[in-house]
């Protein structure tokens, strides 16, 4: 069953690139890098990461770091990416001329990239598997 995830108002700010021409398998490996880091050390793994899928990612990661300092005022050093995805977008197809007069086609994938930056002065680094256990509840035995 899909649930919607509820958005956080006020501590949290998006960008979203649409269509970039990418693979998407190229795209989710550089974002499992960042996901869960904060903004200054997404910053640092975006810089020295050497795929070309960076490039795009870096400049997402900036707008939704300045987008969270201009329309809530946020500020950069208590940022983190609480979540980061890549959605498969359209496939772009072209006809590459062959011999004798034939043509291929050859497939060019886009993606669509999401990336959510939350503020939070006590952060920690969590990855994205953990989760918070619930204090166990003491079994009642009677007789």
């Amino acid at each position: 069953m899909i649930t919607k995830r509820k958005r956080k108002p006020f501590i949290e700010e998006n960008a979203i690139g649409q269509y970039i021409r990418m693979s998407p398998h190229k795209a989710r490996r550089i974002i499992d890098q960042i996901r869960g880091r904060s903004y200054e050390t997404a910053l640092m793994i975006l810089d020295f990461i050497p795929y070309r899928a960076r490039h795009p990612i870096l400049k997402l990661v900036y707008s939704a770091a300045s987008n969270g300092n201009h329309n809530k005022d946020f500020d950069k050093t208590s940022l983190f990416i609480s979540k980061a995805e890549v959605t498969e977008g359209t496939t772009i197809k072209r006809l590459k001329s062959r011999a004798r007069g034939r043509s291929y086609l050859i497939k060019r994938p886009t993606c669509h990239i999401t990336i959510v930056v939350e503020t939070s002065d006590e952060y920690e680094f969590r990855p994205f598997w953990y989760q918070e256990e619930e204090p166990r509840r003491k079994k009642f035995i009677f007789f």
